[in-house]
């Protein structure tokens, strides 16, 4: 069963409607770009397809049970700990074997373009390898439902275009994938557009008639 939002709308105590009227399907293998101006409830809108925060109106259904990951806009990980070790953990977590949990890890490291740096501490890597490596462990994860905030907002353009260069990857494994962004380079590199400045809000609310 896919995830659908029917509705959603949200709202702040006190503050304006952020976005109203958002209704979208969301299938797996598909990578939704999710944009706006500042303050238009990016970031929001992906903890409300998480659970969590729950919605001021509208609904999100999601299949019972799913499992979600977030990869976040300030990549963070284990300072010594090898590019390696941060991605062989999922499945170690899912029951493999640490000898092949480290070939599945290696593999994936491959698929991001950092298998030659599978034995480099994480605090060695740039900006754009770290992120990277965000991307391969929630990929080993396989997460049925995966969340990226703003990935490219603190990299360099070099940076920047090696992340975008592997976001299609994210969805390799069925994964439904929702990028909130505000590069268009980023959003060019997702399959969907979600367009939040067209579910803005009038702060007034209608007249009933």
């Amino acid at each position: 069963m896919p995830m659908i939002a029917t509705g959603l709308g949200h709202r702040y105590p006190g503050r304006p409607w952020l976005f109203r009227g958002l209704t979208l399907e969301f299938e797996h293998e598909r990578v939704y770009a999710v944009t706006g101006p500042s303050g238009s409830g990016k970031s929001t809108l992906l903890a409300l397809l998480a659970g969590w925060l729950a919605p001021t109106e509208g609904t999100v259904t999601r299949p019972e049970g799913e499992r979600v990951a977030w990869v976040f806009q300030n990549p963070y990980g284990v300072a010594r700990r090898s590019a390696r070790d941060h991605v062989s953990y999922p499945y170690l977590a899912r029951g493999a074997t640490p000898g092949v949990a480290d070939r599945a890890a290696q593999e994936m490291l491959e698929r991001f373009g950092l298998g030659s740096l599978a034995t480099s501490e994480f605090r060695s890597l740039s900006g754009g390898e770290a992120q990277r490596l965000m991307f391969a462990r929630a990929a080993a994860g396989a997460p049925p439902l995966l969340l990226v905030d703003e990935p490219t907002a603190q990299l360099d353009p070099i940076s920047a275009a090696t992340v975008n260069a592997v976001i299609g990857e994210l969805a390799a494994r069925g994964s439904v994938v929702v990028v909130a962004t505000h590069d268009p380079a980023t959003r060019a590199a997702c399959t969907d557009h979600i367009d939040l400045s067209h579910h803005v809000a009038l702060d007034k609310e209608p007249e009933l008639r």
